[in-house]
């Protein structure tokens, strides 16, 4: 068993927030009298929000660690149909279900975030064959205290500062952890930082997607009305972002009005949708002042081969062919190439009829 000192030195070593879920669920489980850990964030598509179950481990072992983005939404369980996680976070408070009595097995629920912040709602699940005692309890806090305090430092150096989206800095560690397979707990170990970039590369699974979006004539903007009107328009479009696709896919800012997306989705029309609905979305949007304000999106395949700059620079051309084009459309630069835009169509492999 590792000790107390041990799991807190492991807590505050990430420099990855996705894995700060699974290092609290193994130091409550090594540290506590505990049968299962559960941890479940809410997430959201369009309107709708669901649980999922970041992180469940068991302590006869097993149990699994999820990559969101690989999740199947309509799959997950419904908010209302977990009703003691929601009595959890509406009371921002302890919730124990003890159903064989005040001595006997229980789930204590715990809110994963002391404070109301409707991007990071979770609930932290405890499965005991008895209530813990207080020293227990406070153990647990201390532990959860560690956590937010280092998932908020983490997200703090991700974030970009006036949007709240994720920087170009964080899409490194991200494109290449967010693309792997589901994480199973006996691999979960296994250091980023000793695996070779190529290693890394080939570990890339199919239907991953990087997406970029630039306001169109964003330089007039600035020229016409001013840097302050300009940044709000910034503002604007990155709500309009986040309104636009899944709380589990990865937002970005990159650079003044570069926008990008990651996202895992099964073919190129669903993606092609979901970049449209943005694109249309900031078209119908009343900027006040500053008029009618449009974007350019590109986006393409994360293939096995591809570095985060290499697809980044293939979104950008289709990006900047969709500009040239006039501006206000969403294309794939995958389909741009096969069609030879930018140098000849690669030729389908020759089938011997030998």
């Amino acid at each position: 068993m590792s000790t107390y000192i041990e799991h807190i030195v492991r807590l505050t070593d990430h420099r990855d927030r996705d894995l700060l879920e699974l290092t609290l669920s193994k130091a409550m489980l090594d540290l506590l009298p505990v049968t299962r850990i559960v941890i479940a964030r809410v997430v959201r598509e369009e309107t709708e929000r669901r649980w999922l179950e970041v992180a469940r481990l068991d302590s006869k072992g097993g149990g699994r660690v999820i990559d969101p983005l690989r999740v199947d939404f309509q799959s997950l369980v419904k908010l209302d149909d977990e009703p003691e996680r929601m009595r959890c976070l509406q009371a921002r408070a302890r919730v124990d279900i003890d159903w064989a009595g005040e001595a006997g097995p229980r789930i204590s629920l715990l809110p994963l975030f002391s404070q109301l912040r409707i991007d990071d709602e979770g609930v932290l699940e405890l499965h005991s064959d008895a209530p813990l005692n207080d020293e227990q309890l406070q153990m647990v806090d201390n532990l959860q205290r560690i956590y937010r305090n280092m998932y908020s430092l983490l997200e703090y150096s991700d974030r970009d500062a006036m949007t709240g989206l994720l920087n170009r800095k964080s899409l490194d560690d991200a494109f290449y952890s967010a693309v792997l397979e589901d994480i199973e707990v006996g691999l979960a170990h296994t250091s980023q930082e000793a695996m070779t970039e190529q290693e890394r590369r080939h570990r890339v699974p199919a239907n991953y997607w990087l997406g970029s979006a630039n306001v169109d004539n964003f330089e007039l903007i600035i020229e016409q009305h001013g840097r302050e009107l300009a940044d709000e328009v910034l503002s604007r479009v990155a709500r309009l972002l986040s309104g636009t696709f899944r709380t589990y896919d990865r937002l970005y800012r990159f650079n003044e009005d570069h926008f990008g997306v990651l996202l895992h989705c099964p073919d190129e029309a669903l993606v092609l949708g979901a970049f449209e609905r943005f694109r249309s979305s900031v078209e119908r949007y009343n900027f006040g002042r500053a008029g009618r304000v449009t974007v350019s999106c590109g986006f393409t395949t994360v293939l096995a081969d591809d570095s985060p700059a290499s697809s980044l620079d293939k979104t950008e051309m289709a990006v900047d062919f969709a500009q040239r084009s006039g501006g206000n459309k969403a294309c794939s630069y995958d389909g741009l190439a096969a069609r030879g835009f930018f140098g000849k169509p690669s030729k389908p492999p020759e089938v011997s009829l030998a």
